[in-house]
């Protein structure tokens, strides 16, 4: 499972020229989950993303997380975050998980987001083609993973 989490402070997502999705500050998710991801692992990410410190305090230190400058997270399914790139020029899927469990699999970590972040989760629309807008804030931008039950 992969997350790629940039520091923004807005983004939307459009599916067919429609907004489906958009916040102020916050966090913009890319999520990939991979074949074998579960339950936990999503628990695991969704927990160590409510806790991470990356905007700036009034000292200008990275030093506060989304809840305490009251920031919102977007949820984009992205599968592509599981290309293997190793042989030829042409990537390879064959790690992502099947889409209906892939699906399930983003809602539910979507839900965990916002229980544990305590903030609104908007999100995209799953297999759909969409268009993502951002203004990446600095830019800072972090890649998590969840291998064998622990963030990397």
């Amino acid at each position: 499972m992969k997350a790629v989490i940039q520091r923004v402070n807005y983004a939307s997502v459009k599916v067919e020229g429609e907004t489906v999705g958009e916040i102020g500050k916050g966090y913009l998710i890319l999520f990939g989950a991979a074949e074998g991801d579960t339950q936990a692992d999503a628990d695991r990410l969704a927990s160590k993303i409510s806790g991470l410190r990356i905007f700036s305090d009034e000292n200008d230190k990275i030093n506060l997380s989304l809840s305490d400058v009251g920031g919102d997270i977007l949820c984009v399914s992205q599968f592509t975050l599981l290309a293997d790139c190793r042989k030829g020029n042409r990537p390879s899927f064959i790690g992502a998980m099947p889409p209906d469990e892939a699906d399930r699999l983003y809602v539910y970590f979507c839900e965990r987001c916002e229980e544990l972040c305590a903030c609104k989760v908007g999100r995209g629309v799953f297999g759909a083609d969409m268009k993502v807008s951002l203004e990446n804030d600095g830019p800072f931008t972090i890649v998590l993973e969840c291998r064998e039950g622990k963030i990397v």
